[in-house]
């Protein structure tokens, strides 16, 4: 009796196995950011849509690059410009005149795995472009709804030093990330390593010899054991605090919302699956809750010339909430 009570409840073993060898696979390019990467995975695993914000340099758009590597399969590549038009995203109705109709050409939005290359570039008509396919999976155009295949991933990245030419993402359009990854500077030794292998064997060669690890049905099949994992009520009602905190806090302007509150769950899930735990812990939770809240709050403009930061009203939150045990 005592056996069958200590036995997990899900068997993991093949997910945990799948996120080792990803990671050693994403070690032999990108040297440190280990914060990104368990993100970039927990979001794979979570269903959720990746935005990436760092300088130019460290590695955002190579680092989405090789998880889509990792994944066999489909993968599609979008250079936001000024200039882009929503049809170059989504596709448009070309006339045949064989058949004397017209027929929709499918845009670089479908597929698997989409990397959004400086998202803020785009005005906001091309933005609002991805709304409707990263909350629904699925685009309207021309009176036809045409769906994303499973998994529909989009992995975006963005400068937040650069003003010229850029054009601030809508909250609504944040919202549907799940996450917001900051990516900072690698550290002295970090970066004496990064150019020590760059010297020894050229970056190309290292991301040209990564091999697929994951295929679109495993990510399926790894999300569905994810979703089962267990989160005890109190657990709930930690996170419903949190977020309930950024709607009655004076240094917020704006708080979260309930999609928030779910994607902390969802997260959390995924962060404990990726520890080999079929049961979500409280550091599981305060874990994401900083990547998946800091995009979605607002601070009041009195604060914003303080210099203060959403992190830093967050990490007081989260101070101020006594941590179920």
């Amino acid at each position: 009796m005592e056996e069958e009570f200590f036995t997990k409840r899900t068997d993991l073993s093949a997910l945990n196995t799948a996120v080792e060898t990803i990671k050693q696979t994403l070690a032999q390019v990108i040297i440190g950011q280990q914060e990104m990467i368990d993100l970039l995975i927990a979001g794979i695993l979570a269903d959720g849509h990746l935005l990436i914000e760092g300088v130019p340099g460290v590695a955002k758009t190579l680092s989405a690059k090789l998880v889509a590597k990792c994944i066999d399969a489909t993968f599609s590549r979008i250079q936001f410009t000024p200039d882009l038009m929503p049809s170059d995203v989504l596709g448009t109705a070309i006339f045949n005149p064989k058949t004397a109709d017209f027929e929709f050409k499918r845009g670089p939005i479908f597929g698997h795995v989409i990397l959004v290359d400086e998202i803020n570039r785009a005005p906001a008509k091309t933005q609002s472009a991805l709304f409707e396919v990263m909350e629904e999976r699925q685009i309207t155009m021309d009176g036809m709804c045409y769906k994303m295949d499973d998994p529909f991933i989009v992995l975006a990245t963005q400068n937040p030093i650069e003003q010229e030419g850029t054009y601030r993402l809508p909250e609504a359009q944040l919202d549907r990330f799940l996450f917001k990854i900051e990516v900072g500077y690698p550290s002295l030794v970090e970066e004496t390593q990064i150019l020590a292998k760059h010297h020894h064997q050229r970056t190309e060669e290292r991301v040209q010899a990564i091999k697929s690890i994951l295929n679109a049905e495993q990510i399926t099949q790894y999300r569905k054991l994810v979703k089962e994992l267990h989160v005890e009520d109190k657990l709930l009602e930690f996170v419903a605090k949190i977020v309930y905190q950024t709607r009655n806090h004076k240094s917020l302007f704006l708080g979260g919302s309930p999609r928030s509150s779910l994607a902390i769950i969802n997260s959390a899930k995924a962060i404990a699956a990726m520890n080999s735990r079929d049961f979500v812990t409280p550091d599981d939770i305060t874990k994401v809750v900083l990547p998946v809240l800091r995009h979605r709050i607002m601070l009041t403009p009195e604060k914003e010339m303080e210099g203060v930061t959403p992190d830093d009203v967050l990490k007081q939150i989260i101070r101020n909430i006594e941590i179920p045990r």
